[in-house]
């Protein structure tokens, strides 16, 4: 069965697309089949694209995510992926609130995947300028790596 995998920031249009694409982009480059999806736990950015900054930063790496387009997480999500990362810890409150009783998918923060970054969340760079967006990278492309390693490594 192919791993399904849910990143969810805010709103949806800074980290959690940038957590998406890189973790795309690291499973396309080892030949990992992966379904991944972002979200956000507000709604105020449903079927907005992601916020320019984003864009530019991604394109810097070669990844085009101006088709991407911001979603709010639904109970659904729950069942339908089996890992939900939160971008940071009070997302993970916040989907700890609104998953259903029922829901199957594990919660965790995005960097708990990082060794020496547990319990970190991935700073929000909306407020902030082009090298908060460069820092997101970062953190995001070290998580989809540590990702990438263990799943490979469970699939053998």
């Amino acid at each position: 069965m192919m791993p399904a995998i849910l990143f969810v920031c805010l709103g949806n249009i800074c980290r959690s697309p940038l957590a998406e694409a890189a973790l795309r982009a690291e499973a396309e480059r080892t030949g990992l089949d992966v379904l991944v999806d972002s979200a956000g736990t507000g709604d105020w950015h449903v079927d907005c694209p992601p916020d320019p900054r984003a864009v530019r930063q991604a394109m810097r790496h070669g990844i085009d995510i101006s088709t991407y387009r911001g979603r709010q997480v639904s109970a659904a999500d729950f069942h339908r992926f089996a890992h939900v990362f939160a971008l940071d810890g009070e997302n993970l409150k916040n989907l700890r609130r609104i998953r259903p009783a029922d829901g199957t998918a594990k919660l965790a923060l995005l960097m708990d995947m990082v060794p020496g970054c547990e319990g970190r969340g991935v700073t929000d760079p909306y407020y902030g300028d082009e090298a908060g967006f460069a820092q997101t990278w970062d953190d995001v492309t070290r998580a989809a790596r540590a990702i990438v390693a263990e799943l490979s490594s469970i699939r053998g």
